[in-house]
């Protein structure tokens, strides 16, 4: 049994049994690929794969089974590697971050700024996608820390901590309707208006819809976007009224819309930071996790990565 056989198989998992994606992740060849998992199927004298003729088209029950030991072999082996480089070389390496659109524009900048300048020899990686993306490149190994408001919370492969609180703004242009109402926008006040906002599971969207679907009503999304900035761009150009995070607005930077306080319209959101079960963290990770959330401690991290763990 050795390593390239493990990953023969997770990767054919991983890659929908295509053995020819397989073999070029692995940079070998597709034979090559077959033989591996041939060799340890007969080592442990079980098929891992259903196949029909020389595809595999699945898993058999004892390679369902047998799959989490094999993730969790490689992931000690990643592990090990790790904790080498740590002790070798504490403050060289790579750091990879997968984070949505608005944690990496507008939450984590600084964050690496201040990284960058105490690590300098730390190659950092910033990933940017949707939550389920972010989580899937966490259990994948792609990446080592995760940041998103939505969806994480939701995978037990995952260990995740709280950062921060955050509530959504109304963005319209100058002399817009909402900005003379004499009291708090109300739901049914802004439902009256065409809404620009943010795609399905993306930084507070459940919120939202859960607020109007409370209130009985059915606002008009005319368009929705992965990113502030492109709400915030349709909005001047009069498509509708904007509904972002708070943290999205400038006054300077967007100073030709106006931002209305939501925080009494849609619940509160709170962003999640994540990383894998069982993953060995390289002491730099832990200070760029300290650096975005002083509250989250060296300490603080291990115990609840140990608790969720047991």
């Amino acid at each position: 049994m050795n390593f390239q056989q493990l990953r023969s198989v997770r990767e054919a998992v991983r890659r929908g049994f295509n053995l020819t994606e397989v073999a070029a992740m692995l940079h070998t060849s597709q034979p090559g690929v077959s033989r591996q998992i041939r060799e340890l199927e007969d080592e442990l004298g079980i098929d891992i794969f259903v196949r029909a003729g020389k595809r595999l088209t699945g898993l058999t029950p004892p390679g369902t089974t047998l799959l989490p030991i094999v993730e969790r072999m490689l992931l000690e082996a990643d592990n090990l590697r790790r904790a080498g480089e740590d002790f070798r070389a504490s403050e060289q390496g790579c750091l990879s971050i997968a984070a949505t659109h608005s944690q990496a524009r507008y939450a984590l900048p600084q964050v690496v700024r201040d990284f960058r300048a105490l690590y300098p020899q730390v190659s950092l990686h910033l990933h940017q996608g949707s939550p389920r993306q972010v989580a899937e490149m966490l259990i994948s190994g792609e990446a080592d820390i995760g940041v998103a408001t939505e969806a994480l919370g939701s995978y037990e492969q995952l260990a995740t901590l709280p950062c921060y609180r955050w509530s959504h703004s109304i963005v319209v242009p100058p002399g817009h309707p909402l900005l003379n109402e004499p009291g708090p926008v109300s739901l049914q006040a802004l439902a009256r208006h065409p809404i620009i906002t943010y795609e399905q599971g993306y930084t507070g969207r459940a919120h939202i819809d859960k607020a109007f679907a409370t209130a009985g009503l059915a606002p008009d999304v005319v368009l929705t976007a992965m990113d502030a900035d492109v709400v915030k761009t349709y909005v001047e150009l009069g498509m509708g009224v904007g509904i972002i995070a708070s943290i999205a607005f400038d006054a300077e930077r967007d100073r030709h819309l106006h931002a209305i306080d939501a925080r009494h319209l849609f619940e509160v959101n709170l962003t999640r930071l994540a990383l894998r079960r069982g993953a060995w963290l390289r002491g730099y990770a832990y200070a760029f996790i300290e650096s975005f959330v002083p509250t989250l401690t060296a300490e603080v991290v291990r115990e609840a990565v140990q608790l969720e763990t047991l």
